[in-house]
């Protein structure tokens, strides 16, 4: 079975992965959005204890904006999240969406946006120790 997504199992803590993908994104030309820790979620609403989880809502303007440009309705596919978890070792997986799976998968003519961001964020994944 194909990975989902952009995959790495880094040496970081969470912490430490947390800390520094702003930064990463930010030298790809994306800014992080929204951030929805999944743990704190889970434990208000359904009572469950989760591992430690969060997904960020990375976005790079210029590339959201000539997508939306081309198909008005592909931002239900934005922006690009990016997911840290704490796996049982201790350290952090990251990983990011992978658009080719995504928007080129459901609109070809995308495909050259998508190819992209896939790099960008690629280049992101891949600068984590």
């Amino acid at each position: 079975m194909a990975d989902i997504g952009i995959q790495k199992k880094t040496a970081l803590t969470y912490d430490d992965a947390l800390a520094r993908l702003p930064d990463l994104l930010k030298a790809e030309g994306f800014g992080v959005l929204t951030r929805i820790d999944v743990k704190e979620t889970l434990k208000a609403k359904i009572g469950v204890d989760f591992r430690r989880y969060q997904i960020l809502g990375a976005c790079n303007p210029q590339l959201a904006h000539q997508a939306l440009s081309r198909i008005a309705e592909i931002g239900v596919m934005l922006p690009c999240n990016v997911v840290v978890y704490e796996a049982d070792d201790g350290k952090a997986t990251v990983i990011a969406v992978d658009p080719m799976q995504t928007l080129a998968a459901a609109r070809p003519e995308l495909a050259s946006i998508a190819a992209e961001v896939q790099g960008r964020l690629r280049r992101v994944v891949e600068k984590l120790p």
